[in-house]
């Protein structure tokens, strides 16, 4: 049963799935063509319900979010197929449709819990060791934005020896502007979920001058 004819739509899922990851590890966890965010407005996300926000469209790269969801629906449907052939014997047409809606979407909502955590292991492939040696300097936004409510983005920054590093950044608490992609921003802190960015040239970075911080660095 294990091997069964019958479960080759699930492997042919979850070789989508592992072939996804493999996409996402060769390209550096990071890259600016991998990378989709949201632009959902929380509060219409809340009110109305959003899709994408359900399938979890923003915690993650696009890619690797579609790579979790391809790899657990061949492994939920495949073995759900399996123990139910065992205990059955046999399944009509009716109960194969049912197993392979079914477990689309369990992965989808299993997908979406944890595609941030992932998301945050794959973004951290980019990022140098030297956590403080990229603070004050001058990167880009390769993501679609910078959301505002903590949410991650990426950013593409050039350190001292003009080698080209991508990490994963939010806008503190404060801000009040979202970067948008190719628009620069400043790297002014390293925290538990990247580094913290503003836009540069805009409000937020008179305001953060103000308060007394350190220069910055020359791009």
């Amino acid at each position: 049963m294990l091997f069964s004819l019958l479960n080759l739509p699930y492997w042919i899922l979850l070789g989508v799935g592992v072939g996804l990851f493999l996409l996402v590890i060769l390209a550096g966890g990071g890259d600016e063509d991998l990378e989709v965010e949201s632009n959902l407005d929380p509060e219409l996300d809340a009110d109305n319900g959003s899709l994408l926000g359900w399938l979890g469209v923003g915690e993650a790269p696009l890619v690797l979010l579609l790579a979790l969801d391809f790899s657990l629906w061949g492994l939920l449907g495949w073995g759900l197929q399996v123990a139910l052939l065992g205990w059955l014997g046999s399944l009509g047409s009716m109960g194969q449709f049912g197993i392979l809606m079914g477990s689309l979407v369990v992965s989808i909502g299993l997908g979406r819990w944890i595609a941030r955590p992932i998301g945050l292991a794959f973004a951290g492939f980019g990022e140098d060791t030297s956590e403080e040696r990229l603070i004050g300097r001058v990167g880009t936004v390769s993501s679609q934005e910078i959301p505002l409510g903590g949410r991650i983005g990426q950013v593409d920054v050039l350190d001292a020896h003009r080698n080209r590093v991508t990490v994963s950044a939010r806008l503190p608490e404060w801000a009040t502007t979202a970067p948008k992609r190719g628009q620069e921003v400043i790297l002014i802190e390293h925290g538990s979920q990247g580094y913290v960015v503003i836009l540069k040239d805009g409000p937020d970075e008179a305001r953060w001058l103000q308060s007394g911080s350190s220069p910055v660095l020359p791009k």
